[in-house]
């Protein structure tokens, strides 16, 4: 019941707006006494990495930048790595620009220049940038989905995120997605699993999310542990076609685990 590395979902897993989710300063606490490999592994595109780890920080839990992984920042590590001379428009927030800039991919506010159309949550969406989007892709830019939710907890209520772009962009377009980056995506798994050191059989992938975090461990070898903190219910978990290994309420339940 112990494993090596642990991946840990951030916003309805480990925390929720600004304040901790019930055992997670606690379990993290613990996982660091055992000298267990920790990481964060977000589909965030509206923080950069700094920022994430800043706001762990803030409530008091101990976080390095190389624990942090996030959809931008992998988006940044996917254009830099498999493209050459990439000129990225970006729909999304001033975080994913600032992740381009630290892998050195270029970006551009033309959308005719532009070789790729990079999306995220973007909160200033409007029917400019979609008309804007539309040209580029339908101009031969690859339409790249930062990560594929559909929508975002937040406190109380949920706001859309990075698919509801996406699917305008495709239906303006008329042009389908090339590439998802985010979780559950097997680029997004293996290149932590790289960073790790570690095989995906001493993993636990912790998060809220089937979709996303259940899947992304599902696919690529790795036990799977649903909290019920965030999106997902008990309902939902059983009516997905995967299963986790582990439903938690929260986790406080993984204490006696790491306590063994």
């Amino acid at each position: 019941m112990e494993w090596d590395g642990y991946f840990f979902d951030l916003d309805g897993t480990i925390l929720l707006g600004d304040r901790l989710l019930p055992g997670a300063a606690e379990t993290l606490a613990g996982l660091r006494e055992k000298n267990r490999r920790v990481y964060f592994l977000s589909n965030t595109t509206t923080r950069t990495r700094m920022e994430c780890r800043d706001r762990l920080h803030r409530l008091g839990l101990e976080a390095r930048l190389e624990e942090m992984v996030t959809a931008s920042y992998m988006a940044a590590i996917y254009l830099r790595e498999t493209t050459t001379d990439p000129l990225v428009f970006v729909v999304g927030e001033t975080a994913m620009l600032k992740e381009l800039d630290e892998q050195d991919v270029r970006w551009t506010t033309d959308p005719l220049a532009a070789t790729h159309v990079l999306v995220g949550m973007d909160m200033q969406f409007d029917y400019q940038k979609l008309h804007q989007a539309q040209k580029a892709v339908r101009n031969g830019a690859a339409l790249i989905a930062a990560n594929p939710d559909p929508y975002c907890p937040v406190e109380q209520d949920v706001i859309p995120d990075t698919w509801s772009m996406v699917k305008a962009i495709e239906a303006a377009s008329c042009i389908d997605t090339q590439t998802v980056i985010g979780k559950p995506s097997a680029y997004y798994a293996d290149k932590v699993l790289e960073w790790s050191g570690l095989t995906p059989d001493r993993c636990l992938m912790v998060g809220d999310r089937l979709e996303t975090d259940i899947l992304l461990g599902h696919n690529n070898g790795l036990q799977t542990a649903l909290v019920l903190t965030g999106v997902a219910s008990l309902s939902d978990a059983e009516r997905f076609s995967v299963k986790p290994d582990y439903i938690w309420s929260s986790l406080t339940e993984l204490l006696p685990v790491h306590r063994l």
